[in-house]
């Protein structure tokens, strides 16, 4: 089974380019299922009902999210009633949403997990402890985890923890690809972070000008999207049915 995680998609420009490459990339590879993080994927940042859909009716099977999840009130509703629209699992219970979807691909079932980071990010329930109850409480053969955090060393402390117990762990939220790819040795396909999907020259996706303003001024600048040419940073996990490992995986940017 070919799985395609696709990095934080920022803004209707990132959608757009998501739209634009990503049929043809799913027909090329044989993809089998998508997921996005999809946090940023509204102007500004956060998620909402259009740009959900959006993605979704772009290919996109799965969306997850991060630390951004509930900044657009109106998506509140969608999280509690869109069972492949994910939240952090380790949010509190009382929060809008799931962390985890079973999707039903008929002949098989696939789980997917979105966790967010403790380290340099706000305060949150212990990821690893949360991924401890979920696996208690059971998965499929083959899952799938969105970690969202910032530190490396969080993450891949997060990867060796949970190998053999998953089959791919992926990393988003800095936006910047990682080029540390690898299966660990009980099969778990990892990559410490996937990228952006987002304008090229940039600043995660921001007008470069904007954000050099705010480090130099040390003043409040209103951030808008950058335009220009884009990019679709991915990794495709080959997984085994049977075994529910990671078997292949491959690292790439779309331009």
């Amino acid at each position: 089974m070919n799985i395609l995680a696709i990095g934080d998609v920022v803004g209707s420009v990132g959608c757009r380019f998501l739209r634009e490459k990503l049929p043809a990339l799913k027909k090329y590879k044989g993809i089998d299922l998508v997921i996005a993080n999809g946090e940023n994927s509204a102007d500004g940042n956060g998620i909402t009902p259009s740009s959900a859909d959006y993605l979704f009716n772009s290919g996109v099977d799965v969306i997850t999210a991060g630390n951004h999840t509930f900044r657009r009130r109106e998506s509140y509703p969608l999280f509690d009633s869109c069972e492949t629209l994910l939240r952090p699992a380790n949010f509190p219970s009382t929060a809008p949403g799931r962390g985890v979807c079973i999707y039903d691909m008929g002949r098989i079932q696939v789980g997917v997990v979105n966790l967010l980071g403790e380290v340099y990010m706000e305060p949150i329930d212990s990821p690893f402890f949360a991924m401890d109850r979920i696996l208690r409480e059971g998965l499929p053969k083959i899952t799938i985890v969105d970690f969202h955090g910032e530190a490396t060393g969080e993450k891949r402390s997060f990867g060796y923890d949970f190998d053999g117990k998953v089959s791919a762990i992926f990393g988003t939220h800095t936006h910047v690809q990682t080029a540390d790819e690898c299966i660990l040795p009980q099969g778990t396909g990892y990559i410490s972070d996937v990228g952006m999907t987002g304008t090229i020259e940039s600043v995660l996706g921001v007008k470069k000008e904007l954000v050099i303003e705010k480090m130099r001024s040390r003043m409040p600048v209103r951030f808008d999207l950058a335009s220009g040419p884009c990019r679709m940073d991915c990794i495709l996990f080959s997984v085994d049915e049977k075994t529910g490992k990671t078997i292949h995986l491959e690292r790439f940017q779309i331009k």
